[in-house]
């Protein structure tokens, strides 16, 4: 009868149960613990929420406070009773009030305030363990509680207080908290009342001084110093003082981010945290009270041999996401994180012994790392993921890695789909760049054979792996393609040697389940079922297809591909920003496109005709299993690649959200980049953007692009041939002619182009009257050949099949020699044939979007399928997309 209401309690309450049954050293007592430290390193992320922040309203009308009430009605319901209010306008009364919920709103947000609140619990565990420790039997009867109350008295919960500080420090290290505070930045303010309201957290930053120098060329340098602040102690009849205090201030040679942001954040701030042990922690995690009371344990690993060798040098430990909670990607992104911070680190500890650190709940030993090098390696674009680093450091250095589940961490991750792509993304780009690093060189030639594939697949393997997964679509295409092209696929369909080839269907048929990305749902399964049982992974199973997670686990086998390979073959790894917002939005079509018109659209599209060309000239297989596991499967992967973005997009098939995104896309496809002009204003800034790597790819990487891009040329050598108009004619003269006409076709586009910057100001009547005649003499020519050279429909459609993937090659090889097409001064002309390009695609995705868009039922059918989660919960998800435009409509009529 007492079981909590709130799942999340129920969570928290059951994990803690189990977990004190698990094998875990012996606690200590806090006088003789290991002392320890938790560093978090913090750039410009929300602090606090503001009012304005929380009413401020997208475009739906949804604020974020009106997001929370629905998502979370109970905690809601509660809050209220606490404050001893009866609605939100009576809350909003008092300042009082409006400071709780500021603080309500920001401990369910992904802020600095919820990451600082749960690491202050070390502290608080840490002073009532202390009060046990050393309390009489009467200050046991009285109570923690009532010492607390009468702590200024209280000798006893002094000491204990004190003994906490000796033991644990917590540094937050805000890169940008001296710029902020000169900017009067409200986030530097929330910082201070955090400071404020726990007086043992400490604040490291970089301080930019500009100060008189003995220099007469100068008068003024700008210095740099490493700075730990506090908050200071206040005198009510002083306004002018300080509100924060400098506890050291160190000089630094020159600026000290000079690699990636948050590892050289960590590195200047590391100075400052104590102890034996120290946790990083990053701003997106939260800690738990009751996880916090075995923090004494876990540092005691650190004195026990794991290996019967080696002390551990890192302490790993399990992370719940709590992000997962309401719409169906955060669902899968939460399963998926899960899964690998349990059963997958637990069995890389154990007994594979290649864990290395992955993120930011692990312990490391402080003395051993400041003495190898730090905790991270910062360099720029080599170190983009920091974090393992890190773990290929201390394990060269003979250090032990372990992994320990009876404590666990919150931890954020990110919910719509185009944050999980970007994240994704970010992993690629890292993955990229450790395949070409020193350090998993070094670790391939160190390791046993046996150790060294276990690391081989747990880190770039599993990208390398997916890499020649999709090149084996790839592959297999190209190769049918030839097979079609050439004539052999008929005679291998007829023959009678070739009936048999069961064998290749499959093995074909097993490499669709990966494509499929069914066995990315396996480990998810293994962990649900360890949990909660098989029957409720079975079930999960079944609901995470229904709502389409083959569709999002294809289309992330997309997106790890484009990355990794990319990194590989150009290299230029950046950081991408996910951001840490409630992602309930609708994302514009322009938007979607620039993020996955490379990654997944234009490799769509090239599979799309390479089927559409087997389906017109090849052989179908001819059993109905070898058709579904081939044929069907590569279908799949093409219409998720293209259309996964749209059907995980909220709002995605409402006719006014439609219209909305078509007029934005055009407004964006049609205007002209510039210095200044970002890619978000301009296609032209975001098209040459797209292909910077390029510029510093080498002469390798610009061979490597032409090759890969004269695959494109194969189409139209092979489809010519095959056009009714040729009659079979194999001559080589056809192919040559083919060339002439792609030629004339972009002679007369560049004409069109000319005419347009010299006539359609001046001359427009004659400019139309030109264009008119160049449509008349197409129109002209095709029904001549018609007539004459009795061309058919299929003919025309072939030829586009043939001609279009050409052009679409000679603006890529146009790309990777840039240099010589501006010498030449074609630049605008490619830029022109470009747009041309782009505009068909996005007319490719819109049209089918547009058209599902038509029928009410989709939209709901999206909404139920995306939120599923919600709807199980009771919520009201449809009230958060309509926002308060519904909401209130609805009280009018009532």
């Amino acid at each position: 009868m007492d079981v909590p209401t709130n799942l999340d309690a129920r969570r928290r309450i059951s994990f803690f149960a189990n977990s004190l049954f698990m094998e875990m050293p012996h606690a200590p007592k806090v006088r003789q613990m290991l002392p320890f430290s938790v560093l978090t390193p913090y750039y410009k992320e929300d602090v606090l929420f503001s009012s304005q922040a929380l009413e401020d309203q997208n475009e739906d009308g949804v604020s974020i406070l009106f997001y929370l009430q629905k998502i979370y009605p109970d905690e809601w319901k509660i809050f209220l009773e606490r404050v001893q209010c009866k609605n939100e306008e009576e809350l909003r009364e008092t300042e009082q009030s409006e400071d709780e919920l500021r603080l309500w709103a920001s401990y369910r947000g992904q802020t600095l305030t919820r990451t600082v609140r749960g690491m202050m619990y070390y502290r608080q565990a840490l002073v009532l363990q202390s009060f046990l420790d050393m309390a009489r039997e009467d200050d046991l009867m009285e109570g923690f509680r009532a010492a607390d109350i009468l702590s200024e008295e209280s000798k006893l919960l002094t000491q204990c207080k004190a003994i906490a500080d000796m033991k644990f420090t917590y540094v937050v290290s805000c890169q940008q908290y001296g710029i902020q505070k000169r900017s009067s930045d409200h986030r530097a303010q929330d910082i201070l009342r955090l400071m404020t309201t726990y007086p043992s957290l400490r604040v490291a930053y970089i301080d930019e001084v500009e100060e008189p120098t003995t220099d007469r060329s100068k008068k003024i340098e700008k210095v740099y110093y490493s700075a730990l602040v506090k908050a200071a102690v206040t005198k009510p009849d002083d306004p002018g003082q300080k509100l924060d205090q400098d506890i050291y201030r160190i000089k630094l040679p020159g600026n000290a981010m000079l690699g990636e942001g948050k590892p050289e954040n960590q590195n200047h701030a590391i100075i400052f945290t104590r102890g034996e042990g120290l946790q990083t922690i990053d701003m997106n995690q939260e800690h738990y009270m009751e996880e916090t009371l075995k923090m004494r344990n876990l540092l005691q690993e650190f004195t026990k041999k794991h290996d019967g060798v080696r002390y551990p040098s890192i302490l790993g430990v399990r992370e719940h996401i709590f992000t997962g909670s309401v719409s169906s990607l955060a669902w899968f992104m939460s399963n998926q994180e899960t899964s690998f911070v349990t059963i997958g680190q637990r069995v890389l500890a154990n007994p594979l012994r290649v864990r290395f650190h992955y993120g930011h709940p692990d312990i490391f030993d402080r003395l051993f790392h400041l003495t190898r090098g730090g905790v991270s390696k910062a360099s720029k674009i080599i170190n983009l993921s920091e974090d393992i680093f890190a773990g290929f450091n201390s394990t060269l250095r003979e250090g032990n890695v372990t992994h320990h589940e009876y404590m666990q961490v919150g931890k954020g991750r990110d919910v719509g789909l185009n944050q999980i792509s970007l994240f994704e993304a970010k992993i690629a780009y890292g993955n990229g760049e450790q395949t070409l690093s020193r350090d998993v060189y070094r670790l391939g030639h160190r390791f046993d054979f046996f150790r060294m594939l276990s690391c081989y697949y747990t880190t770039i393997g599993f990208y390398f792996s997916t890499m020649i997964t999709v090149w084996t679509v790839y592959v297999f295409l190209y190769g049918r393609l030839y097979l079609v092209l050439s004539g052999l696929d008929d005679e291998l369909a007829t023959g009678k040697r070739f009936n048999h080839n069961n064998n290749l269907r499959v093995a074909l048929a097993s490499q669709s389940f990966v494509q499929l990305g069914f066995l990315m749902a396996l480990p998810m399964m293994m962990e649900i079922g360890l949990e909660r049982g098989f029957r409720t992974a079975l079930s999960d199973f079944v609901l995470m297809q229904l709502q389409l997670a083959s569709v999002f686990f294809t289309f992330s086998l997309g997106t790890k591909t484009h990355y990794y390979g990319k990194t590989l073959l150009h290299g230029g790894a950046e950081y991408r920003a996910t951001g840490r917002g409630f992602v309930v939005f609708h994302a514009k079509f322009a938007e979607n496109y620039r993020l996955y018109s490379r990654s997944h659209f234009v490799k769509g599209i090239e599979l799309m005709i390479l089927l559409i060309v087997f389906e017109i000239f090849g052989q179908s297989y001819r059993g109905a299993i070898a058709y579904i596991f081939i044929t069907f499967s590569m279908w799949f992967l093409v219409f998720t690649w293209l259309f996964a973005p749209f059907l995980f997009n909220p709002s995605g098939f409402e006719w006014q959200k439609i219209v909305d995104d078509w007029t934005d896309w055009n407004k964006w496809i049609s205007n002209r980049g510039g210095i200044g002009v970002s890619p978000e204003k301009s296609w032209e800034s975001w098209w040459e953007k797209e292909h910077e790597p390029l510029k510093h790819s080498g002469k390798r990487g610009t061979v490597l692009e032409i090759v890969l891009a004269s695959r494109f040329f194969i189409y139209q050598y092979g489809l010519v041939y095959h056009l009714h108009i040729t009659k079979h004619n194999k001559s080589v003269l056809v192919y040559c002619l083919s060339w002439v006409v792609i030629f004339v076709i972009l002679l007369v586009m560049k004409g069109v182009s000319v005419g347009r910057l010299k006539f359609s100001a001046e001359f427009q009547l004659v400019f139309r009257l030109i264009k008119g005649l160049i449509f008349i003499t197409f129109i002209t020519v095709v029904i001549i050949l018609i007539a004459l050279a009795h061309m058919t429909v299929q003919d025309i459609f072939v030829c586009i099949l043939a001609f279009m993937p050409t052009g679409w090659g000679l603006l890529l090889v146009a790309q990777a020699i840039k240099p010589a097409i501006v010498k030449f001064q074609l630049w605008s002309s490619i830029r022109a044939l470009a747009r041309g390009y782009e505009i068909i695609m996005g007319l490719l995705l819109f049209t089918p979007i547009a058209f599902l868009a038509w029928f009410p039922f989709v939209s709901e059918f999206q909404t139920r399928m995306l939120f599923n989660q919600a709807f199980s919960r009771g919520l009201q998800i449809s009230r958060i997309l309509g926002g308060h435009k519904k909401d209130r409509a609805a009280r009018n009529k009532e």
